[in-house]
C-alpha cells in the first residue's frame, strides 16, 4: 500500500506529525548530481569527470572540516596542533623508554648497513687481484655475526616498540576516558548520539592503531631510511645523488597527500557518526516511525548517510591513489640510475665497483623503510584525525564554573524555570516550587509535558534558561559535582551495571561503605533475597562476559546505589517502571522507611506513586497547573481527578 494512502487512513493529529517529518527534510539532494559518474562517454571525457569529481569532492571537504571547528550543536573537533601537544604530554613522562626505543631503533638499522659494506670491500679486493679464499672463513663469521647481531637488536627496538606503545595507549585510553566523563550532561545530549559513540569506538580503534602500531612503525622507517641516506653519502656522494632526487620526487605528492588528507578523514569520520545516528535513532524509535508509517523515509535517509560517507571514502581513497602511483614511479628510477650513473663514473674512475655494489644494495635496502614509512603516515593520518575528533572533546566548554558557597539547609527552592533544548522552544514555562524538608513529592503529566526536564533542573544536570534552582539558598550549578551528588541525586529509568562485583556496583559513589551498609541498601530495595542467594553473593561478578541482570534487578542495583550514596534530596525519574508494579510498589515502600528523613521528587507514571505522596504536581505542557495531596487534587476534579479516574478504571 502506498505510504500516501496509508497516511490518509490514520488519525488527524497522527498525519501532521508525519508531514511535520517530511517537511523538515531538505529538497536538495544529499550527494549533488555532479558527483554522479556518467555513462556512455569516452576516456578523455570520463576523465575529466573524473577531476570534477575529485574538486566537488575537496570543496565538500574542506566545508564540512571548516564547520566540525565550531560546530552549532554537536561535538567540536580539535585542530591537528593539539594531537602533537597531548602526544607530547603523553611521552614527556617515558623520556627514558623513548631515548631507549630509539638507540634500539638506530642501533638496530645501523647493524644492517654493515653487511653491504663488507660485501662492498669484497668486490673491490677481487678486483684488484687479492686473493680473498683466505679470508672467507673470517668474512663469512664477521657477516653471520652482523646479522645475528642485527636480529637481536631489531627484536629488541620491536620489543621496546611493543612496550612503549602499550603504556603510552593505556595512558591515552585513560585520557579518552576521562574526558567523556567529564563532559557537561546537557552538551552530551544536545549531541547526537551516534557522534558520540563514533567517536569512543571508531575513533578511539583508529587512535589505538596508531599508538600501538603505526607511529613506532614509522619511527623505525624513519630512523632506517635516514641512517640509509647517509650510508649512501659516506659511501660515494655521486651514487646518493638518484636516491636524493628520487626522494624529492617522492616529497611532492606526500606533501600534497598531508595537505588535503586530514580534512577528508576528519570529514569521513563525520558521515561515519551520521551513519550511526541515524541507524540508532531508527532502531530506538521503531514504534513511532511504524506508527506515523515512516519506514521509507528512514531508509531513505539512512541510504542518504550511506551514499555521503560513500564520497568521503572515495575523496580519501583517490588521495591515496595519486600519491602511490608518483611513488611506484619513483621506487623504481633510482636502481637504474645507480647503474647508469655507477657504469659512468666507473669509466671515468670516480668510483669503484665496490662503491657501486655497495650503493646498488642501499638503494634496494632503501625502498622498503621508505615505503613502510608512507604506508604508516598514510595511518597515522588516519589516527591523527580520529585523534582531533577526540580531543575535540576536551574542547567542549563546562556548562558550571563551581563556587566556594556551601548550602546552609536542605531546602529546595526552585524560581522562574525556563528552559529549552532549542532556542527559542522553551519547554518549562516560569515555574515556582518549593520542597519542603522531607516532603514526599509526586510530579505527574502526560508525556512530553516537561516533567523529566523538571527533574533533571531539580537535581542540577542542567542549568535554567532563565530562574534558578538553590538548596540551602546556594545554586546547584555553582556546586563542585562531588557536593553536588551528597546534596541531591537523580535516578532515571536509564541504568547501567558496570563490570565488577555487587559490592563494587553498589559503593560507587562511597568507596569506603562496609559491606553491612551495602546490605542494608540492598534490603532497602528489596533485592539482599536474591543477591543472597548468588553464588558469591556481593563477590559476584557482574556485566559483559559475567552474570547477568534482569532489567528488574540491575535498577535494584541503581536504586541500592543512591541508597549508599545517601543525599538529603531524591529526584526518582521514573526509576521503577522496568519493575512490574507489584515488586515497584514493594520497593518504593520498603524505601520509605529509610527514606524517612529525606526530602522526594518522584517523577511517575504509575499513579500509586502519587497517591502514596504527600503532595503531587501536575505538569501540563511546561507547566505546574495543579499542586496539592491526592484527596484535595481529587475533589477538585481536574487534570489530576481525570488522570486518577483513568488510571483507575
Amino acid at each position: 500500500m502506498p505510504e500516501s494512502t496509508i497516511l490518509a487512513s490514520e488519525p488527524e493529529w497522527l498525519q501532521h506529525s508525519a508531514r511535520s517529518w517530511r517537511e523538515g527534510a531538505t529538497a536538495e539532494p544529499r550527494v549533488p548530481v555532479g558527483l554522479e559518474v556518467p555513462r556512455g562517454v569516452g576516456a578523455g571525457e570520463r576523465m575529466r569527470a573524473w577531476r570534477g569529481r575529485h574538486r566537488l569532492r575537496a570543496a565538500r571537504a574542506e566545508a564540512y572540516f571548516l564547520s566540525s571547528r565550531a560546530p552549532e550543536r554537536g561535538l567540536p573537533v580539535a585542530p591537528a596542533s593539539a594531537v602533537t601537544g597531548f602526544l607530547g604530554e603523553l611521552l614527556g613522562h617515558r623520556r627514558t623508554k623513548v631515548a631507549l626505543l630509539l638507540l634500539a631503533n638506530i642501533a638496530a638499522a645501523v647493524t644492517g648497513l654493515v653487511v653491504p659494506r663488507i660485501l662492498g670491500s669484497l668486490v673491490d679486493r677481487a678486483a684488484g687481484g687479492d686473493t680473498v679464499l683466505a679470508g672467507l672463513n673470517a668474512l663469512a663469521i664477521a657477516v653471520a655475526s652482523v646479522v645475528v647481531l642485527q636480529s637481536l637488536l631489531t627484536f629488541g627496538a620491536r620489543f621496546s616498540s611493543a612496550v612503549v606503545g602499550q603504556d603510552v595507549l593505556a595512558s591515552a585510553r585513560e585520557s579518552v576516558v576521562r574526558t567523556v566523563l567529564a563532559l557537561p550532561l546537557g552538551r552530551v545530549e544536545s549531541a547526537s548520539s551516534g557522534d558520540l559513540v563514533t567517536r569512543v569506538t571508531r575513533d578511539v580503534s583508529a587512535m589505538s592503531n596508531s599508538v600501538q602500531h603505526a607511529l613506532p612503525q614509522a619511527v623505525i622507517a624513519g630512523a632506517t631510511s635516514v641512517l640509509t641516506i647517509v650510508a649512501l653519502l659516506l659511501n660515494s656522494p655521486l651514487l646518493a645523488v638518484p636516491s636524493l632526487i628520487a626522494l624529492v620526487l617522492v616529497s611532492v605528492p606526500v606533501r600534497r597527500y598531508l595537505r588535503h588528507a586530514p580534512k577528508g578523514y576528519i570529514t569521513e569520520g563525520g558521515t561515519y557518526s551520521t551513519i550511526n545516528t541515524t541507524f540508532t535513532e531508527t532502531v530506538e524509535g521503531a514504534r513511532t516511525i511504524e506508527a506515523l508509517g515512516l519506514q521509507r523515509h528512514r531508509i531513505s535517509a539512512g541510504d542518504d548517510d550511506v551514499a555521503e560517507s560513500s564520497q568521503a571514502e572515495r575523496y580519501t581513497m583517490s588521495l591515496r591513489n595519486l600519491m602511490f602511483g608518483w611513488i611506484d614511479l619513483a621506487y623504481n628510477t633510482p636502481l637504474v640510475a645507480v647503474v647508469l650513473v655507477g657504469t659512468y663514473g666507473y669509466q671515468q674512475g670516480w668510483v669503484s665497483l665496490g662503491e657501486i655494489t655497495t650503493a646498488t644494495l642501499y638503494v634496494q635496502a632503501l625502498v622498503e623503510p621508505v615505503d613502510r614509512l608512507i604506508a604508516n603516515v598514510d595511518r597515522l593520518q588516519v589516527g591523527i584525525a580520529s585523534t582531533t575528533r577526540l580531543l575535540g572533546i576536551r574542547q567542549v566548554p563546562q556548562d558550571r564554573e563551581p563556587g566556594d558557597a556551601r548550602p546552609d539547609g536542605v531546602d529546595l527552592l526552585a524560581r522562574d524555570l525556563r528552559f529549552a533544548y532549542r532556542e527559542g522552544h522553551d519547554v518549562l514555562h516560569g515555574v515556582d516550587l518549593r520542597l519542603r524538608p522531607r516532603e514526599r513529592l509526586a510530579v505527574v503529566g502526560p508525556s512530553g509535558s516537561g516533567k523529566s526536564t523538571l527533574g533533571r533542573l531539580l537535581a542540577g544536570i542542567n542549568r535554567p534558561r532563565t530562574g534558578s534552582v538553590t538548596v540551602g539558598e546556594v545554586e546547584l550549578t555553582e556546586l563542585p559535582l562531588d557536593v553536588l551528588r551528597t546534596e541531591v541525586a537523580l535516578v532515571t529509568q536509564e541504568h547501567h551495571v558496570f563490570v565488577g562485583t555487587v559490592r563494587d556496583n553498589i559503593v560507587l559513589a562511597r568507596e569506603d561503605s562496609a559491606d553491612d551498609v551495602v546490605v542494608r541498601a540492598l534490603q532497602a530495595v528489596d533485592a539482599w533475597e536474591w543477591v543472597e542467594r548468588l553464588e558469591n553473593g556481593l563477590d559476584t561478578m557482574l556485566g559483559s562476559g559475567h552474570t547477568s541482570l534482569t532489567p528488574a534487578q540491575a535498577q535494584q542495583i541503581a536504586l541500592a546505589r543512591l541508597v549508599v550514596a545517601d543525599p538529603h534530596t531524591l529526584v526518582l525519574d521514573e526509576a521503577t517502571s522496568l519493575i512490574d508494579p507489584r515488586t515497584a510498589r514493594d520497593v518504593e515502600g520498603s524505601m520509605s522507611g529509610l527514606l524517612a528523613n529525606r526530602s522526594v521528587v518522584a517523577i511517575a507514571h504509575r499513579l500509586h506513586t502519587a497517591h502514596d505522596a504527600d503532595r503531587i504536581a501536575v505538569v501540563i505542557d511546561g507547566q505546574i497547573v495543579e499542586l496539592g495531596s491526592h484527596d484535595e487534587l481529587v475533589a477538585h476534579d481536574g487534570e489530576y481527578a481525570a488522570l486518577w479516574r483513568a488510571w483507575t478504571s
